[in-house]
């Protein structure tokens, strides 16, 4: 402590003695003495307006709590272990208080110190600003399930819906719009349930149904098409931000991605209740479906190469990975951005640096990565190709002369080797490298044969591989690889040695075993690191080696890798015959075997394990981490705390369970006010992920309330709030223009017209396709390619011509992160790197010039052309007319006729067809 330092500390000690020896300051009280001098030196920083470091000092809870750097700044009866003293006595304090304005006096410290040694008394009650006071912030309220209102117009309203919509227009002054025609309304409920118009013929159907259910009728054909789950499942995926790539700098491909895609238009299709829905994404490992857990793992995440090989960087890189999956949680689930509380508690939302780590704790266990899906048909169907193969090698071994035959035996070959010698029993087999070509060397599969012609090796059968050390590479070359029963260098075990690395099979039970069979790469991409000389041993149950083949007897090494792995040459007609034909049939079934992964399938739905221990983070900052923090629910919306030891899939089921609980005042909100959102264009709450104090507020909070209620009710049905929605008379309204209601809600937030609004890229192009006719139907698996390669650092140069799987809807395209669509990106449709909980709208030159130059627009404007002229063989007029009711669900009028037909005449029927797609009526919805 400097000179200053202990006198200021003197004087303050001084004056605190005074204090003590006078009557009259005997008792400090907050308002008179305390409070001034903070509001004097210390609001401006950490008052109503400012909090810096999260630090707030004119309401008692805050200040007693503290901010982010210190902790609790304020210990009661200890002033001398109080951050805020230290900071405002001692010139050498890690934090000098007030940085720049006026220090305070050496009696305003020591009443300070008076004040906090005396216990720190605050009454409640007495607070500047009224934070302790104010209710909770609207969404955190239970949810209410008041009546619907009885507006005066009530012969207006068909449901609940249009009660709550029309009591407010009155109470405003307006007045809603008459109802759209027939047409209108099946082509807006068409696009907005399928993301499809209707055909003409359907639309003439509907026009001319006079049933009392005929809007009913037309809504349940709609639920029921698998449409249904593709064009909504879009909407999810754009929230949960799903891709195909990895993000960052090298954004590689995720190749078993797709799956999550496809298991969220099946629970859309499916009607898969919502309570259930999130339970699935969150612990479907445990509840049978194993795809849904790619909901935790959609986010972007930096690949093992791409991150430093120090400890900071990885324990950095750590926290980045499980922060995406806490922010996908709760923005996706709850409509809050907890992610904000990483560093510091939540500048707006009663969410603390705490109730952030907490929620870490529940998903610290969870790793980016593919996970088979164990499949018993698929295992059966794998295990019936494996026997074939087995086979085929056994049967191919015969003409490979045995280690102890004394006959010269083929050259190394990088595809395949075989080695054959005597019948031994051992429960252990090592295989030693002693030279390789070059490079450390590389197996991509080890198998060992009994005389029943069994792969003893597989991992599958219950052998567990060791080595003398491996040069992991994730994904790629991991000791594991070397007995899943799977080919090629992608899944390949690798040593870390040059010379005299080895590695080890142990079998469940002793086997007696007579052939082994290796490669370096089946797949034939690559030829260095191989084994050119190689021992094989076998252990006997007391644990001594024997040498039971190696590399001595092999012909010269080839160089050139030609030689195939049976000597043809030394074979009569015959048997090279027979030969050469099992040789094609064991290459056939190694190929069928990618199709299954580990006896199943491969899925990114995250792997788990043993959860990290999770401490709150100062500053979010891995390298100063405080103490250890338990999995805890929100402290504002519940008490669930779970012990540190809990097991990580409990934890991740005890956090669903209380997400998709009725009781939670967030879940069912949040998601209703997104099936409205698909609706309208908009939601009742405009931040579709924000539901907290920096969000906007509902527009119509009774009726949020009530459809939450209603979903509950429902089942959490999808399907059920379709209906209500879609059937009401305020989805019926037409989009007829009132000024004065303009005037008023020029945002149309109050709904006294249906909200027009422009179809998104996917549905565009979709549409597209549907209208010339050729778009496919072929749903699920790998995506199709947008551009000529799946991944990478740049150069995405995109595919403008399309055919076969091609042709299937914009849901099933490969999702390159940072690179859009090159015709139908330019329709906003997003990134992938952010959630995109609204798509929004914007006009472009780019548009129109996409749409009416592009390749893929008029290769399919000349398709539709010649399928108008096939359905309209007759006149010019009535292809003019087919062309309309294909692209605009109507006939043209007669101005429309007499524009047409000189294009037609002069241009070809392929250009009205681009005309067409080009028009607001093409691309706005109804």
């Amino acid at each position: 402590m400097t000179l200053k330092s202990l006198c200021t500390f003197l004087l303050m000690t001084l004056a605190v003695s005074r204090a003590e020896s006078a009557d009259v300051a005997a008792t400090i009280d907050y308002v008179r003495d305390v409070r001034p001098i903070l509001q004097k030196h210390c609001y401006e920083c950490h008052g109503e307006d400012d909090q810096s470091s999260s630090l707030r000092l004119d309401i008692r809870s805050e200040a007693l709590k503290g901010g982010d750097l210190y902790g609790a700044s304020i210990v009661p009866g200890k002033a001398a272990e109080s951050p805020l003293i230290q900071f405002v006595s001692d010139e050498d304090a890690d934090l000098q208080m007030p940085p720049d304005g006026e220090e305070l006096s050496a009696d305003e410290i020591a009443i300070l110190t008076r004040w906090v040694n005396a216990g720190a008394e605050w009454p409640k009650g007495v607070d500047l600003a009224t934070l302790e006071e104010r209710p909770p912030h609207w969404s955190f309220q239970p949810v209410s399930d008041a009546d619907p209102p009885t507006p005066k117009d009530a012969a207006w309203c068909r449901n609940p819906i249009d009660r709550f919509v029309l009591a407010r227009l009155e109470t405003e002054g307006l007045q809603p719009a008459h109802e759209a025609d027939r047409r209108t309304w099946l082509r807006r409920v068409s696009f907005d349930l399928t993301g499809l118009p209707p055909t003409p013929e359907e639309i003439t159907a509907f026009e001319n149904d006079d049933r009392p259910d005929a809007y009913k009728r037309v809504v349940e054909r709609l639920l029921q098409s698998p449409a249904y789950g593709e064009r909504w499942a879009q909407h999810w995926l754009d929230v949960v931000r799903f891709a195909d790539t990895h993000g960052f700098e090298v954004n590689t491909e995720r190749p078993h991605a797709w799956p999550y895609r496809d298991y969220v238009i099946e629970a859309f299709n499916s009607d898969t209740p919502y309570d259930q829905f999130i339970r699935e994404q969150i612990v479907g490992d445990a509840l049978g479906e194993d795809e849904a857990t790619g909901f935790l793992v959609t986010a972007s995440v930096l690949l093992p190469g791409q991150i430093g090989k120090d400890a900071p960087s990885m324990r950095l890189a750590r926290q980045d990975a499980i922060d995406e999956i806490v922010v996908n949680i709760s923005q996706s689930f709850l409509g809050l951005s907890v992610g904000c509380a990483r560093c510091h508690s939540h500048k707006f939302d009663p969410i603390s640096q705490r109730d952030y780590y907490a929620m870490q704790a529940f998903v610290a266990g969870v790793e980016y990565g593919d996970r088979p899906i164990r499949d018993p048909e698929a295992e059966a169907a794998a295990g019936e190709i494996r026997a074939e193969l087995g086979d085929t090698i056994r049967e191919l071994a015969e003409f490979v002369p045995p280690t102890d035959s004394g006959a010269t035996r083929p050259p190394l070959n990088a595809r395949l080797n075989y080695e054959r010698f005597a019948p031994v029993t051992t429960q252990k087999i090592r295989f030693t490298i002693l030279t390789t070509n070059k490079y450390e060397p590389c197996l991509d599969e080890l198998e060992v044969f009994n005389l029943d012609g069994r792969n003893v090796a597989l991992a599958s059968a219950g052998t567990t591989p060791t080595a003398s050390g491996s040069k992991t590479s994730t994904n790629r070359h991991e000791l594991r690889f070397v007995n899943d029963g799977q080919y090629g260098n992608s899944r390949s075990w690798m040593c870390a040695e040059r010379e005299g690395g080895w590695v080890e099979l142990t079998f469940a039970e002793p086997q007696t075993v007579d052939l082994i069979t290796w490669g370096r790469d089946r797949e034939g991409k690559f030829d260095d690191r191989l084994a050119i000389e190689y021992r094989l041993d076998v252990a006997d149950q007391d644990g001594n080696w024997t040498t039971v083949a190696d590399s001595t007897s092999r012909a010269a090494f080839d160089q050139q890798m030609k030689a195939p792995p049976i000597n043809l040459d030394q074979l009569n007609e015959d048997d090279r015959s027979r030969a050469d034909q099992l040789l094609g049939q064991q290459w056939d079934l190694q190929e069928k075997l990618k199709a299954f992964p580990d006896g199943g399938r491969l899925v990114f739905a995250g792997t788990f394990r043993e959860p990290d221990v999770i401490r709150l983070l100062r500053r979010g900052d891995p390298e100063q981490p405080q103490d250890v923090v338990a999995p805890a629910v929100l402290s504002q919306l519940g008490t669930l705390t779970l012990p540190a030891d809990t097991p990580e899939q409990q934890r991740r089921r005890a956090l669903a369970d209380w997400i998709a609980s009725p009781d939670n005042p967030l879940t069912a909100r949040v998601m209703v006010n997104r099936i409205w959102q698909g609706h309208f264009g908009i939601g009742l709450v405009e931040t579709a992920n924000d539901f907290g104090r920096n969000g906007v507020a509902p527009t119509h909070p009774e009726l949020l309330d009530w459809l939450a209620a209603e979903f509950i009710r429902s089942g959490w049905s999808v399907k059920q709030m379709h209906r209500l929605i879609v059937l009401s008379s305020t989805y019926c309204q037409s989009t007829q223009h009132n000024p004065a209601a303009a005037a008023r809600d020029a945002d149309v937030r109050l709904l006294w017209r249906f909200p027009s609004r422009r179809l998104e890229g996917e549905a565009i192009r979709d549409t597209i396709l549907f209208v010339s006719g050729r778009l496919s139907r072929e749903s699920g698996g790998p995506g199709y390619d947008l551009f000529d390669k799946r991944g990478g650092l740049t150069g995405f140069n995109p595919v403008e011509s399309f055919s076969g799987k091609g042709l299937r809807r914009m849901i099933y395209a490969h999702r390159v992160r940072r690179e859009r669509d090159a015709v139908f990106g330019a329709f906003d449709c997003p990134d992938y790197g952010q959630s995109t909980p609204r798509r929004r709208e914007s006009t472009t030159p780019l548009q129109a010039l996409n749409l009416f130059n592009s390749r893929f627009v008029l290769e399919q404007t000349a398709v539709m052309a010649e399928r108008v002229e096939a359905e309209a063989r007759s006149a010019e007029a009535a292809q003019i007319e087919r062309a309309y009711e294909l692209a605009l669900g109507r006939r043209p009028d007669e101005s429309e006729l007499v524009d047409a037909a000189p294009v037609v005449a002069e241009y070809g029927l392929a250009a009205l067809c681009r005309a067409l797609i080009n028009s607001n009526e093409f691309l706005f919805l109804p």
